[in-house]
């Protein structure tokens, strides 16, 4: 998502997207399609020196100035080859994974981006870290500008737990719910398209003592977060956009690369971090939940501190880097 955030950013402005996979996802290829970007199968395994030489011979054979990398299998070595391939890259990182870096951007757009993780850098390779270049879809920029009304008593709660949730978090989620002791709470609960636990989740709403809602595969993020009050997220990306939207959110670890955002926004006050989700706790999850949705003051406060986080600019401001490396404005260029 965050990709696609910095492609549409680059389709407004300078020129064609397109999107090089070795792995096979419909529906996120339906959308990139859908918005006028072209996908693109290689035949490797992700990562490799295959996967970056076949890369290299893409990108010269569609005229591509710079290439856009972003996953954890991407290493060094990766990154050299494209180099030496006369290509410019852009590298998005998270926690300084790679043993060196070589790109010519690297980008961690997290409040916990530390710039000793990148000490074994080439002396070309410019930073771009921190939460000035955090990268938000198309729909998120209308809402510039908006503000949030704060309710005296909150009753609106958005879970949106990530695309698999493996773990079948998000019913634990639910059990927490059916413990919270406010009158006529109101839910709604974005599932993933690869969420296997559908069918039980189904089931567990069906249940619930008040209105649980689904929703799956939406494409109506921003509108969501404006009607809920408080929110219960995965500690990942979608954390930057309930900071831009301002909303007041419980965070849970799913996964390690969460862990360094879901601390760094706990400890700037600005979320709530409950921490790894096997030791979720479905009554302290309750309390939590609750001492937000009665404490307008709470909510107030923390959505004022949210969006000075975020402003929702970063993918304007990374295309203008790209564009000044270059040391010119060409829109026939493509990424």
């Amino acid at each position: 998502m965050r990709c696609l955030a910095l492609a549409q950013a680059w389709q407004d402005t300078q020129g064609q997207p397109i999107f090089v996979m070795t792995t096979s996802v419909p529906a996120l290829e339906e959308r990139l399609q859908s918005e006028g970007m072209q996908v693109v199968h290689l035949t490797t395994e992700p990562g490799s020196l295959d996967d970056a030489q076949q890369t290299a011979t893409l990108a010269h054979q569609f005229g591509a100035t710079w290439v856009v990398v972003d996953g954890y299998h991407f290493g060094g070595e990766y990154q050299q080859i494209l180099k030496q391939s006369k290509l410019h890259l852009l590298f998005i990182d998270d926690y300084g994974h790679a043993e060196h870096y070589y790109a010519d951007f690297v980008l961690n757009q997290n409040i916990s981006a530390d710039e000793q993780w990148y000490q074994n850098r080439e002396p070309y390779t410019q930073l771009l870290l921190g939460t000035r270049y955090v990268l938000l879809r198309r729909e998120f920029w209308q809402w510039r500008g908006w503000q949030r009304t704060v309710s005296p008593v909150a009753k609106k709660v958005l879970v949106t737990l990530g695309g698999a949730d493996p773990d079948n978090v998000t019913l634990k989620v639910i059990q927490s719910l059916q413990l919270v002791e406010v009158e006529k709470l109101d839910a709604v609960i974005v599932i993933g398209g690869s969420n296997p636990h559908y069918e039980n989740i189904k089931i567990a709403v069906q249940d619930s003592r008040f209105a649980i809602r689904l929703e799956r595969n939406v494409t109506n993020m921003p509108e969501l977060m404006a009607w809920a009050d408080v929110a219960i997220s995965a500690g990942g990306s979608t954390c930057w956009e309930l900071g831009f939207m301002g909303l007041p959110s419980i965070l849970l670890i799913l996964a390690e690369n969460q862990r360094a955002i879901a601390e760094g926004l706990e400890n700037s006050g600005c979320f709530v971090n409950l921490g790894w989700h096997e030791k979720l706790d479905i009554r302290n999850t309750a309390r939590w939940l609750h001492k937000l949705l009665v404490s307008s003051k709470r909510r107030s406060n923390i959505t004022k501190s949210l969006q000075e986080l975020v402003d929702g600019q970063g993918a304007f401001r990374i295309v203008t880097q790209l564009i000044k490396l270059l040391g010119k404005f060409d829109n026939s260029l493509n990424i």
